[in-house]
């Protein structure tokens, strides 16, 4: 029979207080994760090198939370070769929450906190080029996007964007946002808008095909670095979408229903970094940090009801209050923002306005043209704009010495 701790200890869990044998005859008795948890933590805190083998017998439990309590225990006596020997074979932990850990207290120093991170190259500044994404970001400077806020071709579903397969249009964007990885400051974010998309049927005999563009990608981010944040529905009026509900709405018969869709995910990461977003916070004086704080306009929950916009030239653009949200909420004034598929270009004119600098590619000459005119021909906007196709891009590159491995300076 298990042994009862006398609730005098259970009290006394989680502090050195807590003798050593109670902590133990919580462990191997039936109690909670977070009791358990707790006792873990009374005999790490001990600090005492006689419980090494303790924790290192806990450091190997099934249950994550407990294993990753004695983990913290034993990076007091990281120098044990016990230990350390113990910590080194936990690189490749099937929990991704551990490897973590392990990866954070056995890398080297980062070569990021001798870095300006507040500032970025000056070429860049107010820069649209022209040309394919994929190959310019080749040419971008090593850590120097603050912020990426870009919503990607949509799957064959309009006239610019076509693909051979679905697959080639997800291997399309996992390249993209891999390269943006590299060029991407320590710790920054990057805000992905998508929506599943329907490729309608080939035929009366044939059914249409719905494609979970925002669940697919999301996986595939994951895989290559990017850490997931958050999750933000955009919600449209419904009679901006396209009625999908009519024949049900008339016949009701069941399985049939096929609602109007009137949202987009605003997918949220962050280039993964072992520093914590304090880290980020203090990169930057007084006077910026007051000067970007958010104004009462934010949303308190993460539906966002904003009114999509239309173009006579692009027929997918951003609404700009949607640019404006996404810019005051994840970048400070000064900072870069980043538009690899810039469209219509309305990132920019929200960059402006809120004393940021924009960078963005886009390959169709059209909208490139587009954009040019409409940044140009307002008087609100100051900031010169700077445009280069590719090989122009390449050549700035060149005149300023920096290479795709060199930082922001």
């Amino acid at each position: 029979m298990k042994q009862m701790v006398h609730d005098k200890f259970i009290n006394l869990l989680g502090k050195s207080s807590c003798p050593t044998e109670a902590c133990l005859a919580v462990l191997e008795g039936e109690y909670t994760t977070s009791q358990m948890k707790e006792a873990v933590s009374s005999i790490g805190r001990k600090r005492d090198a006689n419980n090494i083998p303790i924790l290192l017998k806990y450091a190997k439990h099934f249950n994550p939370e407990v294993s990753m309590q004695a983990i913290r225990g034993l990076l007091v006596f990281k120098t044990d070769n016990r230990v350390s020997e113990f910590l080194t074979s936990l690189v490749e932990h099937p929990n991704e929450m551990i490897r973590d850990i392990i990866h954070k207290e056995t890398r080297g120093p980062s070569n990021q906190e001798n870095r300006d991170h507040s500032t970025c190259p000056e070429f860049l500044k107010n820069t649209l080029v022209q040309g394919d994404t994929l190959h310019i970001l080749d040419y971008v400077p090593k850590d120097s996007i603050h912020l990426t806020f870009t919503s990607p071709p949509y799957y064959n579903a309009r006239e610019y964007s076509t693909y051979s397969s679905y697959s080639e249009y997800l291997d399309l964007l996992e390249a993209t946002f891999k390269k943006l990885i590299h060029v991407t400051k320590e710790g920054r974010f990057f805000v992905l808008s998508t929506s599943p998309v329907i490729i309608p049927r080939a035929g009366r005999k044939y059914s249409s095909r719905r494609y979970p563009v925002p669940f697919d990608i999301h996986a595939r981010l994951m895989e290559i670095g990017w850490e997931f944040i958050d999750d933000i529905v955009w919600v449209k009026p419904e009679k901006s979408a396209k009625n999908r509900i009519s024949n049900f709405n008339t016949h009701r018969k069941p399985l049939t229903y096929k609602p109007n869709s009137c949202t987009e995910y605003l997918m949220v990461y962050r280039k993964k970094s072992h520093n914590l977003l304090d880290w980020n916070l203090k990169q930057y004086n007084e006077e910026i940090t007051a000067q970007s704080l958010v104004d009462d306009s934010f949303s308190r929950s993460n539906v966002w009801q904003i009114a999509p916009r239309s173009s006579k030239v692009h027929s997918a653009v951003f609404p700009i209050e949607l640019c404006r949200q996404v810019i005051k909420l994840y970048s400070f004034k000064n900072d870069l923002v980043f538009d690899p598929f810039a469209g219509s270009g309305t990132l920019a004119v929200a960059a402006i306005e809120l004393d940021r600098h924009y960078f963005m590619t886009e390959k169709c000459e059209q909208y490139v043209d587009a954009i040019s005119e409409r940044l140009s021909s307002n008087s609100l906007f100051p900031k010169s704009l700077r445009r280069y196709n590719t090989n122009e891009f390449k050549q700035k590159i060149s005149v300023n010495g920096i290479s795709n491995n060199d930082g922001a300076s």
